[in-house]
Protein backbone atom coordinates (compact mmCIF):
# COMPACT_ATOMS: atom_id res chain seq x y z
CA UNK A 1 0.00 0.00 0.00
CA UNK A 2 1.34 3.43 -0.93
CA UNK A 3 2.43 5.81 1.79
CA UNK A 4 0.73 9.16 1.38
CA UNK A 5 2.15 12.34 2.83
CA UNK A 6 0.68 15.82 3.04
CA UNK A 7 3.04 18.71 2.34
CA UNK A 8 2.82 22.32 1.17
CA UNK A 9 2.67 22.64 -2.61
CA UNK A 10 5.77 24.13 -4.23
CA UNK A 11 4.94 26.88 -6.75
CA UNK A 12 7.69 25.89 -9.20
CA UNK A 13 6.97 22.17 -9.22
CA UNK A 14 3.33 21.65 -8.23
CA UNK A 15 1.33 24.64 -9.42
CA UNK A 16 0.87 23.36 -12.97
CA UNK A 17 -1.12 20.46 -11.56
CA UNK A 18 -2.96 22.71 -9.10
CA UNK A 19 -3.93 25.09 -11.92
CA UNK A 20 -5.42 22.15 -13.83
CA UNK A 21 -7.39 21.11 -10.74
CA UNK A 22 -8.59 24.68 -10.14
CA UNK A 23 -9.84 24.79 -13.74
CA UNK A 24 -11.97 21.72 -13.02
CA UNK A 25 -13.24 22.96 -9.66
CA UNK A 26 -14.20 26.44 -10.87
CA UNK A 27 -15.18 25.57 -14.46
CA UNK A 28 -12.99 28.55 -15.38
CA UNK A 29 -9.47 28.56 -16.87
CA UNK A 30 -6.61 28.82 -14.39
CA UNK A 31 -3.01 29.23 -15.52
CA UNK A 32 0.17 28.16 -13.77
CA UNK A 33 1.70 31.63 -14.00
CA UNK A 34 -1.49 33.30 -12.79
CA UNK A 35 -1.70 30.98 -9.80
CA UNK A 36 1.98 31.53 -8.98
CA UNK A 37 1.53 35.31 -9.11
CA UNK A 38 -1.58 35.22 -6.97
CA UNK A 39 0.10 32.99 -4.37
CA UNK A 40 3.20 35.20 -4.22
CA UNK A 41 1.00 38.23 -3.55
CA UNK A 42 -1.46 36.61 -1.13
CA UNK A 43 0.41 33.75 0.55
CA UNK A 44 0.10 35.30 4.02
CA UNK A 45 -3.63 34.58 3.74
CA UNK A 46 -3.31 31.12 2.19
CA UNK A 47 -2.72 27.71 3.69
CA UNK A 48 -2.44 24.80 1.26
CA UNK A 49 -1.17 21.24 1.07
CA UNK A 50 -0.96 18.51 -1.55
CA UNK A 51 -1.27 14.77 -1.02
CA UNK A 52 1.62 12.84 -2.56
CA UNK A 53 2.28 9.10 -2.73
CA UNK A 54 5.67 7.40 -2.44
CA UNK A 55 6.12 7.54 -6.22
CA UNK A 56 5.94 11.33 -6.15
CA UNK A 57 2.47 11.49 -7.75
CA UNK A 58 0.09 14.24 -6.64
CA UNK A 59 -3.28 12.78 -5.69
CA UNK A 60 -5.14 15.81 -4.36
CA UNK A 61 -4.91 19.07 -2.45
CA UNK A 62 -6.64 21.66 -0.33
CA UNK A 63 -6.28 25.42 -0.59
CA UNK A 64 -7.74 27.64 2.13
CA UNK A 65 -7.80 31.45 1.95
CA UNK A 66 -8.64 33.83 4.77
CA UNK A 67 -10.87 36.72 3.73
CA UNK A 68 -8.87 39.93 3.32
CA UNK A 69 -11.26 42.08 5.32
CA UNK A 70 -12.73 39.36 7.53
CA UNK A 71 -9.99 36.91 8.54
CA UNK A 72 -12.45 34.85 10.59
CA UNK A 73 -14.05 33.74 7.29
CA UNK A 74 -12.19 31.16 5.18
CA UNK A 75 -12.99 29.91 1.69
CA UNK A 76 -11.42 26.71 0.46
CA UNK A 77 -11.01 24.24 -2.39
CA UNK A 78 -10.45 20.52 -1.93
CA UNK A 79 -9.87 17.94 -4.65
CA UNK A 80 -8.92 14.28 -4.91
CA UNK A 81 -8.20 12.55 -8.21
CA UNK A 82 -11.18 10.29 -9.05
CA UNK A 83 -9.07 7.11 -9.09
CA UNK A 84 -8.01 7.74 -5.48
CA UNK A 85 -11.39 8.60 -3.97
CA UNK A 86 -13.31 6.53 -1.42
CA UNK A 87 -10.14 5.63 0.48
CA UNK A 88 -10.26 8.39 3.09
CA UNK A 89 -7.87 10.81 1.39
CA UNK A 90 -10.47 13.56 1.08
CA UNK A 91 -11.30 13.23 4.76
CA UNK A 92 -7.63 13.40 5.67
CA UNK A 93 -7.12 16.57 3.63
CA UNK A 94 -10.22 18.14 5.16
CA UNK A 95 -9.11 17.25 8.69
CA UNK A 96 -5.73 18.89 8.09
CA UNK A 97 -7.39 22.02 6.75
CA UNK A 98 -9.94 22.14 9.56
CA UNK A 99 -7.17 21.87 12.15
CA UNK A 100 -5.53 24.93 10.62
CA UNK A 101 -8.86 26.76 10.49
CA UNK A 102 -9.59 26.16 14.16
CA UNK A 103 -6.24 27.68 15.12
CA UNK A 104 -7.11 31.09 13.58
CA UNK A 105 -9.95 30.84 14.83
CA UNK A 106 -12.52 30.69 12.02
CA UNK A 107 -16.24 31.26 12.44
CA UNK A 108 -17.26 30.46 8.84
CA UNK A 109 -15.77 27.88 6.50
CA UNK A 110 -17.13 28.09 2.97
CA UNK A 111 -16.73 26.30 -0.35
CA UNK A 112 -18.36 26.36 -3.79
CA UNK A 113 -19.39 23.05 -5.36
CA UNK A 114 -20.45 22.74 -8.99
CA UNK A 115 -23.96 21.46 -9.66
CA UNK A 116 -22.34 18.84 -11.87
CA UNK A 117 -20.48 17.36 -8.86
CA UNK A 118 -23.09 15.72 -6.60
CA UNK A 119 -20.41 13.67 -4.83
CA UNK A 120 -18.76 16.93 -3.77
CA UNK A 121 -21.96 18.12 -2.13
CA UNK A 122 -22.42 14.78 -0.36
CA UNK A 123 -18.85 15.00 0.95
CA UNK A 124 -19.48 18.50 2.28
CA UNK A 125 -22.72 17.49 3.97
CA UNK A 126 -21.01 14.53 5.66
CA UNK A 127 -18.51 16.99 7.12
CA UNK A 128 -21.10 19.31 8.62
CA UNK A 129 -21.75 21.76 5.78
CA UNK A 130 -25.18 23.10 4.88
CA UNK A 131 -26.44 24.87 1.79
CA UNK A 132 -26.12 28.64 2.01
CA UNK A 133 -26.84 29.70 -1.58
CA UNK A 134 -27.74 28.17 -4.91
CA UNK A 135 -26.12 30.12 -7.73
CA UNK A 136 -27.28 29.50 -11.30
CA UNK A 137 -25.18 29.92 -14.43
CA UNK A 138 -26.30 31.77 -17.56
CA UNK A 139 -24.65 32.24 -20.95
CA UNK A 140 -25.34 34.56 -23.91
CA UNK A 141 -24.39 34.10 -27.55
CA UNK A 142 -23.49 37.64 -28.63
CA UNK A 143 -23.97 36.68 -32.27
CA UNK A 144 -27.73 36.45 -31.65
CA UNK A 145 -27.99 39.49 -29.35
CA UNK A 146 -29.56 42.55 -30.98
CA UNK A 147 -28.56 45.49 -28.82
CA UNK A 148 -29.92 48.07 -31.28
CA UNK A 149 -33.43 47.61 -29.88
CA UNK A 150 -32.09 49.32 -26.73
CA UNK A 151 -30.65 52.37 -28.50
CA UNK A 152 -33.86 54.35 -27.94
CA UNK A 153 -33.92 53.44 -24.24
CA UNK A 154 -30.33 54.64 -23.77
CA UNK A 155 -31.11 57.85 -25.68
CA UNK A 156 -34.20 58.54 -23.53
CA UNK A 157 -32.27 57.97 -20.30
CA UNK A 158 -29.51 60.23 -21.59
CA UNK A 159 -32.03 62.98 -22.29
CA UNK A 160 -33.31 62.58 -18.73
CA UNK A 161 -29.86 63.46 -17.40
CA UNK A 162 -28.20 60.09 -16.96
CA UNK A 163 -24.58 59.86 -18.11
CA UNK A 164 -23.36 56.48 -19.37
CA UNK A 165 -19.60 56.19 -18.89
CA UNK A 166 -16.84 53.89 -17.59
CA UNK A 167 -14.17 53.88 -14.94
CA UNK A 168 -11.57 54.32 -17.67
CA UNK A 169 -13.28 57.44 -19.02
CA UNK A 170 -13.52 58.82 -15.47
CA UNK A 171 -9.79 58.33 -14.89
CA UNK A 172 -10.08 55.37 -12.50
CA UNK A 173 -8.75 57.52 -9.65
CA UNK A 174 -9.36 57.02 -5.95
CA UNK A 175 -12.48 59.20 -5.83
CA UNK A 176 -14.05 57.24 -8.70
CA UNK A 177 -13.05 53.97 -7.06
CA UNK A 178 -14.70 55.05 -3.80
CA UNK A 179 -17.91 55.82 -5.69
CA UNK A 180 -17.68 52.45 -7.43
CA UNK A 181 -17.20 50.75 -4.08
CA UNK A 182 -20.24 52.43 -2.54
CA UNK A 183 -22.40 51.49 -5.52
CA UNK A 184 -21.08 47.92 -5.56
CA UNK A 185 -21.61 47.59 -1.83
CA UNK A 186 -25.16 48.98 -1.80
CA UNK A 187 -26.38 46.93 -4.74
CA UNK A 188 -24.66 43.73 -3.59
CA UNK A 189 -26.24 43.98 -0.15
CA UNK A 190 -29.65 44.12 -1.84
CA UNK A 191 -29.24 40.86 -3.79
CA UNK A 192 -32.12 38.57 -2.71
CA UNK A 193 -31.05 35.55 -0.71
CA UNK A 194 -27.68 36.89 0.44
CA UNK A 195 -28.93 38.05 3.86
CA UNK A 196 -27.19 41.41 3.57
CA UNK A 197 -23.69 39.99 4.07
CA UNK A 198 -20.82 42.38 3.34
CA UNK A 199 -18.49 41.32 0.53
CA UNK A 200 -15.61 43.57 1.58
CA UNK A 201 -14.14 44.84 4.81
CA UNK A 202 -14.21 48.49 3.71
CA UNK A 203 -12.93 50.55 0.78
CA UNK A 204 -9.28 49.56 1.19
CA UNK A 205 -10.23 45.88 0.97
CA UNK A 206 -12.34 46.58 -2.14
CA UNK A 207 -9.50 48.55 -3.71
CA UNK A 208 -7.03 45.68 -3.15
CA UNK A 209 -9.30 42.79 -4.10
CA UNK A 210 -11.13 44.44 -7.02
CA UNK A 211 -9.44 47.58 -8.40
CA UNK A 212 -5.95 46.08 -8.16
CA UNK A 213 -6.93 42.58 -9.30
CA UNK A 214 -5.49 41.28 -12.60
CA UNK A 215 -8.98 40.79 -14.04
CA UNK A 216 -10.11 44.39 -13.33
CA UNK A 217 -10.62 46.31 -16.58
CA UNK A 218 -11.54 50.00 -16.03
CA UNK A 219 -12.95 50.19 -19.57
CA UNK A 220 -15.28 47.30 -18.74
CA UNK A 221 -16.57 48.86 -15.53
CA UNK A 222 -19.65 50.62 -16.90
CA UNK A 223 -21.41 53.13 -14.65
CA UNK A 224 -24.38 55.51 -14.85
CA UNK A 225 -24.24 58.90 -13.12
CA UNK A 226 -27.20 61.22 -12.54
CA UNK A 227 -25.78 64.50 -13.80
CA UNK A 228 -28.05 66.77 -11.74
CA UNK A 229 -26.96 65.26 -8.42
CA UNK A 230 -23.66 63.53 -9.24
CA UNK A 231 -25.02 60.30 -7.80
CA UNK A 232 -23.74 56.98 -9.12
CA UNK A 233 -26.96 55.09 -9.78
CA UNK A 234 -26.18 51.97 -11.85
CA UNK A 235 -23.30 49.79 -12.98
CA UNK A 236 -22.38 46.69 -14.95
CA UNK A 237 -18.88 45.22 -14.71
CA UNK A 238 -17.48 42.88 -17.33
CA UNK A 239 -14.07 41.30 -17.93
CA UNK A 240 -12.24 38.49 -19.67
CA UNK A 241 -10.36 36.08 -17.46
CA UNK A 242 -6.89 34.92 -18.47
CA UNK A 243 -7.13 32.08 -20.95
CA UNK A 244 -10.91 32.39 -21.43
CA UNK A 245 -12.52 32.65 -24.86
CA UNK A 246 -15.55 34.39 -23.38
CA UNK A 247 -16.31 37.47 -21.29
CA UNK A 248 -17.66 37.31 -17.76
CA UNK A 249 -20.29 39.74 -16.43
CA UNK A 250 -19.25 40.14 -12.80
CA UNK A 251 -22.07 42.28 -11.41
CA UNK A 252 -24.92 44.48 -12.56
CA UNK A 253 -26.76 46.65 -10.05
CA UNK A 254 -29.03 49.66 -9.72
CA UNK A 255 -29.34 51.88 -6.65
CA UNK A 256 -32.62 51.19 -4.88
CA UNK A 257 -34.16 54.63 -5.45
CA UNK A 258 -33.59 54.40 -9.23
CA UNK A 259 -35.05 50.98 -9.95
CA UNK A 260 -37.96 50.54 -12.32
CA UNK A 261 -36.50 52.89 -14.96
CA UNK A 262 -34.69 50.17 -16.96
CA UNK A 263 -31.26 51.52 -16.01
CA UNK A 264 -30.06 47.97 -15.37
CA UNK A 265 -30.91 46.92 -18.92
CA UNK A 266 -29.36 50.04 -20.43
CA UNK A 267 -26.05 49.82 -18.57
CA UNK A 268 -25.77 46.09 -19.19
CA UNK A 269 -26.09 46.74 -22.93
CA UNK A 270 -22.97 48.93 -22.66
CA UNK A 271 -21.09 46.08 -21.00
CA UNK A 272 -22.17 43.59 -23.66
CA UNK A 273 -21.08 45.98 -26.42
CA UNK A 274 -17.67 46.29 -24.79
CA UNK A 275 -17.39 42.50 -24.67
CA UNK A 276 -18.19 42.18 -28.36
CA UNK A 277 -16.43 45.23 -29.80
CA UNK A 278 -13.37 45.57 -27.55
CA UNK A 279 -12.77 42.14 -26.05
CA UNK A 280 -13.73 40.49 -29.34
CA UNK A 281 -15.68 37.60 -27.82
CA UNK A 282 -18.89 35.94 -28.99
CA UNK A 283 -20.00 34.58 -25.62
CA UNK A 284 -20.72 36.13 -22.23
CA UNK A 285 -21.22 34.16 -19.03
CA UNK A 286 -22.58 35.21 -15.66
CA UNK A 287 -24.00 33.82 -12.41
CA UNK A 288 -26.98 34.83 -10.28
CA UNK A 289 -28.24 33.83 -6.87
CA UNK A 290 -31.30 31.72 -7.67
CA UNK A 291 -33.59 34.12 -5.74
CA UNK A 292 -32.44 37.14 -7.77
CA UNK A 293 -35.47 37.01 -10.06
CA UNK A 294 -35.22 40.61 -11.40
CA UNK A 295 -31.71 40.14 -12.83
CA UNK A 296 -32.52 36.66 -14.11
CA UNK A 297 -35.52 38.13 -15.92
CA UNK A 298 -33.36 40.82 -17.55
CA UNK A 299 -30.86 38.24 -18.76
CA UNK A 300 -33.60 35.98 -20.09
CA UNK A 301 -34.99 38.99 -22.00
CA UNK A 302 -31.52 39.52 -23.51
CA UNK A 303 -31.44 35.88 -24.60
CA UNK A 304 -29.24 34.30 -21.93
CA UNK A 305 -29.66 30.55 -21.54
CA UNK A 306 -29.40 28.60 -18.31
CA UNK A 307 -26.09 26.83 -17.65
CA UNK A 308 -24.79 24.73 -14.75
CA UNK A 309 -24.19 26.73 -11.59
CA UNK A 310 -22.90 25.90 -8.15
CA UNK A 311 -23.83 25.52 -4.50
CA UNK A 312 -22.29 27.66 -1.78
CA UNK A 313 -21.83 25.34 1.21
CA UNK A 314 -20.99 26.68 4.65
CA UNK A 315 -19.98 25.36 8.05
CA UNK A 316 -20.30 27.59 11.11
CA UNK A 317 -18.14 27.44 14.21
CA UNK A 318 -19.02 28.96 17.56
Amino acid sequence: MSIIILRPAEPEHDFEQLAAWFSLLEDEPSSTSGLQTYYAEQKTRITQQVAQNDRGELLGFYWATRDQGKPHRVSFFLFVEPAHRRHGLGGRLFAAMETFSKEIPVTRLRTNILETCPEGRRFAERHGFTLRLHVIGMTLDLRTFNEKVYDNLVAILGSEGFQFTSMEALGNGEEAQRNLYELNRATSLDIPGTDGEEDWGGFEDFQRSVCQAPWYKPAGQMVVIEQATGKWVAMSAITQLEGAAYAYNLHTGVARAYRGRKLGQAVKVQALRFARDTLGVTEVRTHHVAQNHPMIAIDQKFGYQLAPGYFVMEKLYS
